[in-house]
């Protein structure tokens, strides 16, 4: 009697995967392709490390005069003043515009057009917004709380958005079965699952607000930016040292005060 043959396939452990592998390959050489027209050479970064070490010997020592330090100090306290108002009045508009844009809260006519509208607040750089708004209301802390207030109403909605579509719809349906109106169904319902993430994209809103209102002041926005700026155009080097380690001193203790802030709401 013949003993039954088992056949065994071998597979390979590890398959190529040639469509990643494609991808990969046209990434590398797309690559090359676009450092030969951007004119980036190793001659070029040589020479830029030569002149970065020359501009960080112009800076040292910071200057710690007392007239610019009054106004670095003043330049810090209206830019923390533009990034407060921006989140601030930027989350009250976020909140109402990110249940629109909802899906599953939001009619599909209603829920396109709030996505539109964060869609065109996403478009453009706040630095690019606050140039129009600095044309429309004039140089100053205006144009950039406005320019602010775009950006954070392009970000917070979207993700907000995202995160009211992902909770549990179970709570949602049980509130509404009891005949609850719209506006009770998001208080009891959807505000609980979502809070501790919004309260979590408004700290870091403010962290990004904070940042880049340094920039819309380069453009005429208000706040630490325009000093800058001006020491830049100045050769005063030793009072840009001087900004920038009080920008990051105010960025850090934000960091720590928003983790802070974080893991009470979690």
């Amino acid at each position: 009697m013949t003993t039954p043959q088992h056949f065994v396939s071998r597979r390979e452990p590890f398959p190529a995967n040639w469509p990643v592998r494609i991808a990969w390959a046209g990434l590398a050489l797309y690559t090359f392709y676009a450092l030969s027209t951007l004119d980036v050479s190793w001659a070029r970064i040589v020479r830029g490390i030569d002149q970065g070490a020359t501009l960080l010997g112009r800076m040292f020592p910071p200057n710690t005069a007392a007239d610019k330090l009054e106004l670095i100090t003043t330049g810090m306290l209206e830019s923390i003043q533009i990034a407060v108002l921006a989140t601030f009045f930027g989350i009250l508009l976020s909140l109402p515009l990110g249940f629109a844009a909802a899906r599953n809260l939001a009619p599909i006519w209603l829920s396109t057009a709030a996505r539109g509208v964060i869609a065109i607040c996403r478009s453009f750089h706040p630095v690019i917004v606050a140039i129009l708004f600095v044309k429309a209301v004039g140089f100053g802390a205006l144009a950039g709380i406005l320019a602010l207030i775009v950006a954070t109403m392009g970000f917070v909605a979207k993700l907000f958005a995202e995160v009211v579509e992902e909770l549990n719809p179970k709570q949602v349906e049980a509130v509404r079965a009891t005949g609850a109106s719209f506006l009770n169904v998001l208080v009891m319902a959807v505000m609980p699952q979502v809070m501790a993430r919004f309260v979590g994209l408004t700290v870091y809103q403010f962290d990004s607000n904070l940042r880049n209102s340094t920039m819309v002041g380069i453009v005429g926005g208000g706040g630490i930016g325009a000093p800058l700026f001006t020491a830049y155009q100045r050769f005063d080097y030793d009072v840009v040292l001087t900004i920038l380690i009080v920008i990051i001193a105010l960025i850090m203790l934000c960091e720590v005060f928003s983790a802070r802030i974080r893991r009470i709401f979690q």
